[in-house]
């Protein structure tokens, strides 16, 4: 994908950046998680992206069910049921695939492990309080499937959104990026932390425009008194975050995109500071948060690094829009389009 994106640079080309992203980043998932990768076209590439695709739309889709559970038979006449049972057959199919193919004595011994194997060596060494079985492989996949794709993906585009729409902030953390050690063609993991502007464009970006607005829902376990109002046992809690990390009384000029507030600061989103969560809080903070970091690092400072991004011929940074798509993740509304011309 990345070498997608080099050919459309070259000829100073218009790049969908949100479509480029979405497989750069599924692609990333993939060999991280069972050692594929579907970024050429081709049978495969498409049933997986329209599986990918469907669960996405399942996910932010409303069901009666969820809050008025007398209600359900309304979500088995419109066909939502049978939408989402037609969804989970076709992925628990492509799961079991996968694990054969990870079982099958006569399989090429990869270079690198990736996840299924660590769980399925897990699964044999039956060294965990708790046997693990295809069922709880086939769960652990699917949440870093879904949950990182997305997530990785729409902070990546915003922050190109937000970088494009603030070319001072552009033009800085890009200075920061090629000052970096010269000539080396590729940023990697522990050359970024050296970076502390870019690190802050990261968290701004996080607070501006977090993956998920309204984090994952919870339900209370037991009755509790929040700020004088009382919470029965069982109530589903939706925490705002994108009203949280835009608190006027919290966050100076909050809906400015201003990195430089994490220049001089100890904020930081690894759940200890309760004004910036785009992870959440506490046990149930976001698992798959180092691995969401360490790939939008990589990816954004090697396009910022390695391209000059501006807007398409005829457009103005004002004509950017930030409209966003209902769901679960904060996808953009407009894909983002972007001119992207080889560093010279």
């Amino acid at each position: 994908m990345i070498g997608k994106i080099s050919m459309h640079a070259s000829c100073s080309k218009v790049t969908n950046l949100s479509d480029a992203l979405m497989f750069l980043t599924s692609t990333i998932i993939c060999r991280i998680a069972f050692g594929r990768r579907y970024e050429d076209e081709g049978t495969e590439r498409s049933m997986f992206h329209r599986l990918l695709n469907e669960c996405q739309v399942m996910l932010s889709t409303l069901f009666f069910s969820d809050y008025i559970p007398f209600l359900g038979w309304i979500d088995k006449i419109t066909g939502l049921h049978a939408r989402l049972e037609q969804n989970f057959k076709e992925f628990d199919t492509f799961y079991e695939q996968v694990i054969d193919e990870h079982m099958d004595p006569n399989r090429k011994k990869p270079k690198n492990e990736d996840l299924i194997d660590v769980l399925l060596q897990l699964k044999k060494q039956r060294s965990l309080s708790v046997d693990l079985e295809n069922d709880h492989i086939k769960a652990m996949f699917m949440n870093i499937l879904i949950a990182a794709t997305d997530t990785t993906t729409v902070t990546t585009v915003w922050a190109m959104t937000a970088l494009l729409k603030n070319p001072r902030v552009m033009k800085k953390v890009q200075e920061e990026l090629r000052n970096f050690e010269g000539e080396k063609d590729f940023l990697h993991e522990d050359d970024i932390q050296k970076l502390p502007y870019f690190k802050a464009v990261i968290k701004e970006t996080l607070r501006l425009h977090l993956p998920t607005p309204l984090l994952v829902p919870r339900e209370t376990n037991e009755p509790c008194i929040l700020d004088g109002y009382e919470i029965p046992a069982k109530t589903i809690v939706y925490v705002n975050a994108w009203a949280i990390h835009r608190d006027p009384n919290t966050w100076k000029d909050p809906y400015e995109f201003l990195p430089e507030r994490f220049l001089d600061s100890t904020t930081d989103f690894r759940g200890q500071d309760f004004e910036f969560i785009p992870f959440g809080v506490g046990r149930r903070i976001c698992p798959g948060m180092l691995m969401a970091i360490a790939s939008l690092d990589l990816i954004l400072a090697n396009l910022l690094r390695s391209f000059d991004w501006d807007v398409p011929p005829g457009m103005r940074k004002e004509d950017i829009d930030t409209e966003m798509l209902p769901g679960i993740a904060q996808y953009k509304k407009n894909p983002l389009c972007a001119l992207a011309k080889f560093r010279v």
